[in-house]
């Protein structure tokens, strides 16, 4: 499991109610970043559950556009009350934006790095858009012990990524024995960060969710 927390341990929980043995290896450690906004936000645009903690409880009555459902979940649990999720990925939150097309400016919440080609394309669609780095991932420099010594050993059966830089992480650690292993990839553009690696296999999930994901599993 090479998800950063907070969302491994709950994406593990599901795993053993599965009748699986998961093992945490995550390859990202989020660091909040400073958040520098406007005083008046039209709307919110959330490319990533990472980004709801840093955003202050001033936004919760804005109106929030979020990737994918469990993004949307964790914007209402951290109270977010104008919540919609475009259900996908970062082609359907265009879309639910362009559909939607609220006055105002819209704030994109992203981590370091993220959200340029979106930003770009809702510039060119006439959305007045501001985006704002929230967060940060860092790369994990070495493999837990206990993750390598059981790639070493071919004790490890799958790999479940859930963002591209997630996977490009992990490749660039350059692990052991994953040509044993098969990789479950959240999207296409997930699968896509794990080239450089030899796999058993790599299987894509038929919708960018959690669910389709442990369902492909």
């Amino acid at each position: 499991m090479t998800r950063p927390e907070p969302g491994a341990s709950a994406t593990a929980s599901r795993l053993v109610s599965l009748g699986h043995e998961p093992v945490l290896a995550p390859c990202l450690e989020i660091v909040p970043r400073p958040v520098h906004l406007p005083e008046n936000v039209g709307a919110l645009i959330v490319t990533s559950g990472q980004a709801i903690p840093p955003l202050p409880a001033r936004l919760h009555g804005v109106p929030t556009f979020c990737v994918g459902d469990a993004t949307a979940n964790r914007a209402r649990a951290a109270g977010f009350c104008r919540v919609e999720s475009a259900g996908g990925d970062a082609g359907d939150l265009f879309r639910l934006v362009c559909a939607r097309r609220l006055p105002g400016t819209h704030v994109m919440a992203v981590g370091e790095r993220q959200g340029l080609a979106l930003a770009r394309q809702l510039h060119e669609a006439g959305i007045s858009v501001l985006r704002r780095k929230v967060y940060a991932a860092r790369p994990l420099r070495v493999l837990p012990a206990d993750i390598a010594a059981a790639l070493a050993a071919e004790k490890l059966q799958a790999a479940l990524f859930y963002s591209a830089e997630t996977a490009r992480a992990f490749v660039r650690l350059r692990p052991r024995n994953t040509a044993s292993i098969t990789a479950y990839a959240l999207s296409p553009v997930v699968a896509s960060g794990l080239d450089g690696l030899p796999w058993a296999a790599i299987r894509v999930a038929v919708a960018p969710t959690e669910a389709d994901l442990m369902a492909l599993l």
